[in-house]
């Protein structure tokens, strides 16, 4: 028996009733649409090649059937869908040969698609038509999200469209009417593929420069590190200021006091020797914790490549000439990254600079406190014996 009208509405519910009821909500382009849009495709190509009756019935079956195999799995589901052909066929007591080459079309699907009998052909430009539609990059959008709703490949639209240019680029119409009239549409999808990929990278630049751009926040957060920082120095120096003053006074008064008073009181000598030397070693702590530390003054071109420098400390550029120092200064500011990395750079440098201030001012606090008590308690031990 051979395929008729009859069994094709039969076949067209089965199919039709069989989607509705098995078909995965994860599936958005390969519905009860795209089966309907093939074999529609199919009526028009097949009456374009000048088919028969006979290979119009069989090409109709195998198009209702070629994509059914997705209600069992994604992958491969081309053989499922024979599988499912051949079992319907058969309970309708169909031949072998008409099976055969609904079979055949069917598997000849299956991409990169090599379809070698004729109505074969016809059901592979009818499945790959919409290369050539006007909504295509709608129905693309469809693949692409079926594509990651199945947990198949999860692609960015940029990915899928390069991946779809590749299509574009590696496919072939079999028949002559898809060669001749649906050629010319997939060209023009293929150039607005094309131009969809070059504006989103335009659009990726651009948010990468911007990305790359820090915001007014950053500026603030490095203008107020450097206050801080400055106003902690200061601090410092000022601390040490006043270490260095007043144990200098009291050196200069201790001595003239005391001294005159070693011929009368010779145990006056050592509490005195203990009372300088605390103060000396106050004032020297104090010294070295304002002490400025001057580098060579120089860097060479090289160094500004390779983004070594911090531009915004004196000590590196002194030395220089003017003209190599805007050079430098001007490869620094059109360069964020490397600006921002100079303004850390030297934020790090300052922080560096005062821990060592303010460990050198505590131990010259600690040696002023502890000098002043031991001071004290021996001056009173030599005046208990006297």
């Amino acid at each position: 028996m051979k395929i008729n009208l009859e069994l094709l509405k039969e076949i067209e519910k089965y199919i039709s009733d069989l989607i509705t009821k098995e078909s995965s909500n994860n599936l958005s382009y390969h519905t009860i649409y795209h089966t309907r849009r093939v074999v529609k495709n199919v009526g028009i190509i097949g009456d374009k090649e000048n088919l028969n009756d006979d290979e119009m019935n069989i090409l109709l079956t195998a198009a209702w059937f070629h994509d059914i195999g997705y209600i069992k799995k994604y992958q491969g589901h081309e053989k499922e869908s024979v599988a499912i052909a051949v079992n319907f066929l058969k309970i309708n007591d169909i031949d072998k040969d008409t099976i055969e080459l609904v079979s055949e079309c069917i598997l000849a699907t299956t991409y990169p698609q090599q379809p070698k009998h004729k109505i074969a052909k016809v059901l592979c430009d009818a499945d790959m038509m919409h290369l050539g539609e006007e909504n295509y990059l709608e129905l693309a959008e469809k693949l692409r999200q079926e594509l990651k709703n199945t947990d198949i490949r999860r692609l960015k639209k940029i990915e899928f469209e390069k991946e779809s240019v590749s299509l574009f680029e590696n496919h072939s119409y079999h028949t002559n009417y898809c060669q001749l009239e649906i050629s010319k549409t997939k060209e023009t999808n293929l150039k607005l593929i094309q131009e969809s990929i070059i504006n989103r990278q335009t659009k990726l630049k651009a948010v990468s420069k911007k990305t790359n751009k820090y915001s007014r926040g950053v500026d603030s957060m490095y203008k107020l590190t450097a206050r801080n920082q400055i106003n902690l120095s200061s601090i410092a120096d000022n601390k040490s200021n006043i270490l260095i003053s007043l144990n200098g006074i009291i050196i200069s008064l201790g001595l003239v006091a005391l001294a005159s008073k070693f011929r009368e009181e010779p145990s006056l000598i050592l509490p005195t020797i203990i009372f300088i030397f605390f103060s000396l070693s106050t004032i020297v702590l104090a010294i070295l914790s304002t002490r400025p530390n001057i580098s060579s003054g120089k860097f060479t071109k090289e160094d500004i490549k390779q983004k070594k420098v911090n531009m915004l400390f004196f000590g590196n550029f002194y030395s220089m000439e003017l003209e190599d120092y805007e050079w430098a200064i001007k490869e620094m500011i059109n360069d964020d990254q490397y600006l921002y990395s100079t303004m850390t750079k030297d934020q790090y440098s300052l922080g560096k600079v005062l821990a060592k201030k303010y460990k050198l001012l505590r131990w010259a606090y600690n040696v002023f406190m502890i000098g002043i008590v031991v001071s004290v308690i021996s001056f009173l031990l030599v005046f208990i014996q006297l």
